[in-house]
């Protein structure tokens, strides 16, 4: 049972997006730590390979986090195992680079249910089990800040997703729930993919960028591991500290 698994290593935390990318090495370094990990995802099939990798103290549930009855389903099924929940991890995004003028339909949907509605569906699923010393942790991203070219449905969906995380941390405060913004830079591992399968869209995407000083050649990069250490560090403040929000940039090392 998971309640036992809890019950004997501590905390239970859930990471959305976890089948792959930041998701997936925040499950690996919070399992090294002996924490409960609940990986939620899209793909049934990418989170069972997490979890075989990590072992019997991580557990897959399918959810599409910008749909709202996913997201009850799947908090109701942690709840039939666990009813307290420590950490939540609002990591699941989306990102398609197009011009406003040229966004079909489903890429405007996507990136708003995703990337801004999704957290918040999260959040209000997990703080009716969270208590005292529960924290919330929505990551963000640099593009918030910089100057892209065709990232208009990312940039603005999680520069909502930033005012959410302030309006959320001044809600939750009184009960002693932490939440945390973390707005994370450029980042790979070996099995990253591109923003986009079609060349076309991908050249133009470079182009655009170039003109406005962005060249994703020459700039700095980090490893998901590395971010996914400090965010794990976030998540074991000591009782009288808070991180309200951290930019986290990469570095050439």
């Amino acid at each position: 049972m998971l309640a036992d698994h809890v019950a004997a290593k501590g905390r239970l935390v859930v990471i959305s997006g976890a089948g792959s990318g930041l998701g997936r090495a925040l499950a690996r370094r919070l399992a090294a730590d002996g924490d409960t990990i609940i990986l939620l995802g899209r793909t049934l099939a990418k989170l069972e390979a997490v979890a075989a990798e990590l072992g019997p103290r991580s557990h897959p549930v399918v959810c599409d986090v910008a749909n709202a009855q996913s997201v009850r389903a799947a908090f109701a099924e942690i709840a039939e195992r666990s009813p307290r929940i420590d950490v939540l991890i609002n990591n699941a995004a989306i990102y398609q680079p197009t011009l406003v003028k040229d966004a079909k339909d489903l890429q405007i949907e996507a990136a708003v249910t995703t990337n801004f509605a999704g957290p918040i569906y999260c959040s209000r699923a997990a703080i009716p089990m969270m208590g005292r010393g529960g924290h919330i942790l929505n990551i963000s991203s640099e593009t918030v800040g910089l100057p892209h070219a065709m990232f208009s449905l990312y940039q603005s969906s999680k520069a909502g997703l930033e005012r959410f995380s302030e309006a959320l941390r001044a809600e939750l405060e009184p009960d002693g729930i932490r939440v945390t913004m973390v707005r994370a830079g450029q980042m790979t591992d070996e099995e990253s993919t591109a923003p986009s399968a079609d060349p076309e869209v991908l050249r133009r995407f470079a182009e655009e960028n170039l003109k406005r000083g962005l060249d994703f050649r020459q700039r700095p990069i980090s490893t998901f591991g590395s971010v996914a250490d400090l965010i794990r560090a976030l998540t074991h403040l000591p009782d009288d500290l808070n991180v309200p929000q951290i930019v986290l940039e990469a570095r050439r090392p």
